[in-house]
């Protein structure tokens, strides 16, 4: 397995998966997936989604995706609005999350003037917005019974009205909901809908988290490094050995958002025309020893050593402090991560050793 063939079979994936018609317009650049990580994939059970997103992308069934937070499922429903026979209709999105159950009802069906206090005009809701395209409800394992209630009737009727209002709205809309809750065990809880779930879930697709499809992290850590360098214009030679062990290695509880971001920060401190070394993606110490790394961190070893004198575990532990601090220019929550342990727990060994340092006078006056 090589980490040099991240635009060969992005490019085979789009000669075998997207309409070249929406290739020629461009089109995917709305939906933004081929920025974020590449939709290819040497994973048995991510070929088998994309194959199955070829067959239903066409049609209008409501799709169900399930999966660990990071793992892209907002982008596979991008994917599904792009091959679609919607691709040039709206894709509006919703994070059902991210809003209490009054504003998301607003956000999601509108309402007209008066309707509450602060409605000092009419308003159209996503539904409106999404007339003709696709809905994508992100999180939709979060949302109230009763706005769920109303969904379903949007999904059995078509029709809807405003919060506040009289008329019927009529609409034609493609529903692609996410979810990174077991469903089922929420309406066994009384927190969803049994209805709702077999109409939203005529297609099912469960993204896996990335530390079961470890195959695809060389390919999707190349392609990261490639899009951050040339975003940045710096040069830099790829991954060494180790650091592709680590990577490979390491756990991935934030599944792709996690590797984008560290990815991203490698770049940014990796030096002009060099390699990325384990030093370079700064996992915490636990995490990086989890993943078989062998020395703490490889730039800057022999200053980062130190000898102690004395067996006095209090000494030696002010010792590594200090020197931490050194290594980190006294930023304390840096210093903190080098040790291992939180910026709460290191504030206060600080003061148990009475470690002073004239950038923290202002904070102790």
């Amino acid at each position: 397995m090589t980490n040099i063939t991240a635009t060969e079979e992005f490019e085979q994936f789009e000669a075998a998966t997207i309409p070249k018609e929406a290739l020629q317009t461009g089109a995917g650049k709305n939906y933004g997936f081929d920025y974020h990580y590449p939709l290819v994939s040497r994973s048995p059970e991510i070929k088998e989604i994309y194959s199955l997103i070829k067959k239903v992308a066409k049609s209008n069934a409501s799709i169900l995706i399930t999966g660990e937070t990071g793992t892209g499922k907002e982008l596979i429903a991008g994917l599904v609005q792009f091959i679609s026979d919607r691709a040039n209709k709206p894709f509006i999105k919703v994070n059902c999350a991210a809003l209490p159950e009054n504003l998301l009802e607003s956000e999601l069906f509108g309402h007209e003037r008066g309707a509450f206090t602060g409605a000092f005009q009419s308003r159209q809701g996503k539904f409106e917005q999404a007339d003709g395209g696709t809905l994508f409800l992100d999180e939709i394992g979060d949302m109230h019974l009763t706005t769920q209630a109303k969904i379903l009737r949007v999904l059995q009727e078509k029709t809807f009205s405003r919060l506040g209002g009289n008329r019927t709205i009529k609409v034609d809309v493609r529903i692609i909901a996410a979810t990174n809750k077991d469903l089922w065990e929420e309406i066994e809880a009384g927190n969803f809908r049994a209805d709702l779930y077999y109409r939203l879930n005529v297609v099912s697709l469960t993204i896996p988290p990335l530390r079961q499809r470890r195959e695809d992290i060389p390919l999707i850590a190349e392609f990261f490094r490639l899009k951050f360098s040339r975003e940045i214009r710096k040069k830099t030679l790829g991954f060494a050995p180790e650091t592709l062990e680590l990577l490979t290695n390491h756990s991935w509880h934030g599944n792709i958002r996690e590797l984008r971001n560290l990815i991203e920060r490698s770049i940014l401190v990796t030096e002009e025309g060099k390699s990325i070394m384990p030093s370079d993606l700064s996992l915490p110490g636990k995490e990086y020893f989890a993943a078989g790394g062998k020395d703490r961190r490889q730039r800057g070893i022999d200053e980062g050593m130190f000898s102690c004198k004395t067996l006095n575990l209090t000494q030696i532990e002010k010792e590594a402090i200090v020197k931490a601090l050194e290594m980190k220019n006294f930023v304390q929550k840096d210093a903190a991560e080098l040790l291992g342990i939180s910026p709460r727990a290191l504030n206060y060994k600080i003061q148990f050793h009475n470690i002073r340092h004239s950038s923290w006078k202002k904070n102790s006056e």
